[in-house]
């Protein structure tokens, strides 16, 4: 469900400029600065949700940037993981957790794990699929990518192999199967920290190695690996910006992102 660093992080500056769609199950939306576009990107939040202010102010600065429509779905139904009063300042890659940090941790996740039942995994997918079933009936798109951070990492990785999307960035993903990545068949980044609870190393070249044994192969897949030092779970969601190395890799991770749907939701 969660992690000691799913609380961790910091508010970004600044205040959203998109708007809530109560026609799109209550969606927020960031639509492109002009035009009518072809593409958008679904961004799929860590857990604190629609509540923390982060998702939609990158998802601002992602519609600026792409040109593009920008839509994150409330796929907690308005019950997030996390709630905003356990969002803490995060340490450095290389900081250990004592027994006394787990333990706050521990009692600190109690008061979620209800929230965490009704939008379990299984949950959450459904309602993503309900929300893109709607979006394609309603705007027409010629291509959809999926950005997820955290959860919504994880989210992102499912929806990989659904067809619904063209493209997806994978950003520091919680819990996830091998099974899962083997059935990825659209281009997938992975932005990684360099120290994550739920995406080890060993795990990441397991995952890294199966998008590897597709090159020539009939169906192989376009993939990209891109690892921030310094960095822990949570740096491209919820960056403590008073850190320079934290502050350049959220930076370079959105930049990646960007770079990404350039390439690959060409339209």
């Amino acid at each position: 469900m969660s992690c000691p660093n799913c609380r961790e992080g910091s508010v970004l500056p600044g205040e959203p400029t998109g708007s809530f769609q109560a026609d799109f199950k209550g969606a927020y939306f960031s639509p492109a600065p002009e035009g009518d576009p072809k593409r958008a990107i679904i961004f799929l939040t860590d857990g604190f949700g629609l509540h923390l202010k982060n998702c939609k102010i990158m998802a601002d600065n992602l519609a600026k940037r792409l040109q593009c429509d920008v839509w994150v779905p409330d796929y907690f139904a308005g019950k997030p993981l996390i709630g905003l009063n356990q969002l803490v300042l995060p340490d450095r890659a290389g900081v250990k957790m004592t027994i006394w940090d787990w333990v706050k941790f521990v009692v600190a996740i109690l008061p979620n794990i209800p929230a965490a039942i009704s939008s379990r995994p299984s949950v959450a997918d459904k309602r993503v699929h309900e929300f893109i079933a709607i979006l394609k009936e309603k705007k027409k798109y010629e291509k959809l990518g999926a950005v997820g951070y955290c959860f919504g990492g994880s989210t992102s990785i499912r929806l990989g192999s659904t067809g619904l999307v063209n493209s997806i960035v994978v950003c520091h993903p919680g819990h996830f199967s091998l099974d899962e990545v083997k059935a990825i068949n659209v281009p997938a980044a992975w932005l990684c920290a360099e120290e994550d609870l739920f995406f080890s190393d060993s795990h990441r070249l397991k995952t890294e190695a199966i998008f590897a044994e597709k090159k020539g192969k009939d169906s192989p897949v376009e993939y990209a690996f891109h690892h921030y030092k310094g960095t822990t779970h949570g740096f491209a969601a919820r960056p403590n910006l008073d850190l320079p190395e934290i502050k350049e890799a959220h930076e370079k991770a959105f930049e990646e992102t960007v770079s990404w749907f350039e390439k690959t939701l060409e339209v």
